[in-house]
């Protein structure tokens, strides 16, 4: 497997849908425009390609120098376990590594909080920070 890890918007918008789809984020993929939109105001887009194939994909929202948010992390399932969402991740924490905050928010599942503990990052219920949402 030849993985490239490309910075870019502009991805194609059926391989975008059909990986967003796969992972069963349905939300994003019922506004296509809107997910588009998404990753054209994105601080930083990283396509995993495969074959010309997109399987993977960080998006990183913020301002780059004081905080930033890891807004999606996404492996289409038959890529996941290969090291492609870790190298995602090092990737972003490589090019921020100047930014105090680096967040992001995620469902609390086993294998979800093993992932980003390896990855580096600390669940805010076992610390001494507090993270509040607001979901519609």
């Amino acid at each position: 497997m030849k993985m490239k890890y490309i910075t870019t918007q502009n991805i194609n918008q059926k391989q975008l849908i059909n990986l967003y789809n796969s992972v069963g984020w349905t939300a994003y993929t019922k506004n296509p425009t809107g997910l588009k939109a998404a990753i054209n105001n994105s601080l930083l887009t990283i396509a995993a390609i495969n074959e010309d194939k997109l399987v993977g994909l960080i998006r990183v929202v913020g301002d780059g120098v004081s905080i930033i948010y890891i807004q999606d992390l996404l492996v289409q399932p038959s890529y996941q376990k290969q090291g492609i969402g870790t190298h995602l991740v090092k990737l972003v924490l490589t090019k921020f590594q100047a930014v105090r905050q680096k967040v992001l928010l995620t469902i609390d599942e086993p294998e979800t909080r093993f992932f980003y503990k390896k990855c580096g990052f600390r669940s805010c219920d076992q610390g001494q920070l507090v993270a509040f949402y607001q979901e519609f």
